[in-house]
């Protein structure tokens, strides 16, 4: 990889103190960018929701949707940029992706509400419990959508 290839996060890891790290990360850099970015997303969400939520006083269906907004354009934006480093260039090319993301974003939120529907509020399951491992099933079918059908590589 050329100097002028490496992003700043490849920057980072090339240098002496990772030791045994940096390699690691190249490695993975794919699966650990994501799982960075995906931490960050869970923070813009809770922080938007936050605000619609407690400080503006928005009713908190309608706060929880703001939150969705900012959380995935948050996510989109990183994952294209650093996470799968999208090629993608142009309007109509962007737009589709756009559209791809945002899609297969949605249809994971169907399938997160539909286990809360089930395991929380049908069979009284742990809430906390079912929205942990919502989250993980959540996460692994985010990456795998974004991998397959919103970033492939050409």
């Amino acid at each position: 990889m050329e100097k002028k290839d490496k992003d700043i996060f490849d920057r980072i890891m090339s240098a002496k103190i990772w030791g045994p790290l940096g390699p690691f990360y190249f490695k993975n850099k794919e699966v650990l960018l994501y799982l960075f970015f995906g931490g960050l997303t869970t923070v813009v969400s809770i922080a938007s929701y936050y605000v619609a939520y407690k400080i503006c006083g928005i009713n908190v269906l309608i706060a929880n949707i703001i939150s969705w907004i900012f959380a995935v354009t948050f996510a989109y934006i990183t994952n294209k940029i650093w996470v799968f480093d999208s090629k993608a260039k142009g309007a109509k090319a962007v737009l589709a992706e756009m559209v791809k993301f945002y899609t297969g974003r949605l249809a994971t939120l169907v399938v997160e509400e539909a286990i809360i529907l089930v395991f929380d509020t049908l069979l009284h399951f742990n809430s906390m419990i079912v929205k942990l491992v919502a989250q993980i099933i959540i996460i692994v079918l985010n990456y795998v959508i974004s991998k397959i059908f919103v970033f492939k590589k050409n």
